[in-house]
């Protein structure tokens, strides 16, 4: 597939990562190995597997990659609402967050379709 630099998923996906480890920075220190943790873990997840994929030399193993990215949307999707729940992230900041992560796993859903032809 070549350098997934220049791929916009990616791009989004990086830039995503960053913005959330920015913001939870400010989350309590108490979240520190907790839900700080799985935020950063599963967004900085989603463009390592797709940066994975994209040097796989298969077609399968270059879409299981992107498979385990798609799951690592749905689980910082999941952790992201947790954080809005328990009050961690204004419904504002959430509300942004969130638009972000339904296009990166559109984008996802679409790089998949892409990979089968």
């Amino acid at each position: 597939m070549g350098d997934f630099k220049r791929l916009v998923v990616w791009n989004e996906a990086h830039n995503l990562t960053i913005d959330l480890y920015t913001r939870s920075s400010r989350f309590p220190s108490l979240e520190r190995f907790g839900l700080t943790a799985q935020i950063r873990r599963a967004a900085a997840s989603i463009g390592a597997n797709v940066a994975e994929g994209c040097g796989r030399d298969g077609a399968g193993d270059m879409r299981r990659c992107f498979r385990i990215a798609r799951g690592s949307v749905y689980e910082l999707e999941q952790h992201l609402m947790l954080a809005r729940d328990l009050n961690l992230l204004t419904r504002d900041e959430w509300a942004v967050f969130d638009r972000r992560v339904q296009r990166l796993s559109r984008m996802l859903a679409g790089l998949l379709r892409m990979s089968t032809t």
